[in-house]
């Protein structure tokens, strides 16, 4: 009888929780979730925008029944990997016991881009398909 493998567990993290690290837990689990448990929080929860709602509409994946989560709802849980998506989740990261791989993915806030919502949608749409390709990178070896 064959032993069933034990899910990887993955934490991505940035501040409102509202676009990077709900596009990252998105694609993960799109690409990846029969291997690993994954989830997104932030240090200042927010709502999820929905420009990344659509952006990752377009690419088949739904993330519109996600909800912001606070990185304290994670305190004292054990993930094999912590990454923070911004610079600021990077510096206001708590301590993860066990042997968390801690990585930091240094993207900008698409929510932060100003100009027409057809520019806006662009930078998320580019933030999106960086964080796909650090995805398919970093858990191809896994």
């Amino acid at each position: 009888m064959l032993r069933e493998m034990k899910k990887k567990k993955v934490l991505f993290l940035c501040t409102e929780n509202s676009c990077r690290s709900q596009m990252a837990e998105g694609i993960l689990r799109h690409l990846r979730g029969s291997e690993f448990e994954v989830e997104s929080a932030g240090t200042r929860p927010s709502v999820v925008n929905p420009m990344a709602i659509k952006v990752m509409a377009e690419i088949g994946i739904d993330i519109s029944g996600h909800i912001s989560k606070s990185v304290q709802d994670f305190q004292g849980m054990n993930f094999d990997f912590v990454i923070t998506t911004c610079d600021a989740a990077r510096e206001a990261c708590p301590v993860f016991p066990g042997k968390a791989r801690l990585l930091h993915w240094s993207l900008i806030d698409p929510a932060k881009v100003k100009g027409s919502e057809n520019e806006r949608l662009s930078a998320f749409r580019k933030v999106r398909d960086e964080i796909k390709l650090r995805i398919q990178e970093e858990f191809r070896r896994c």
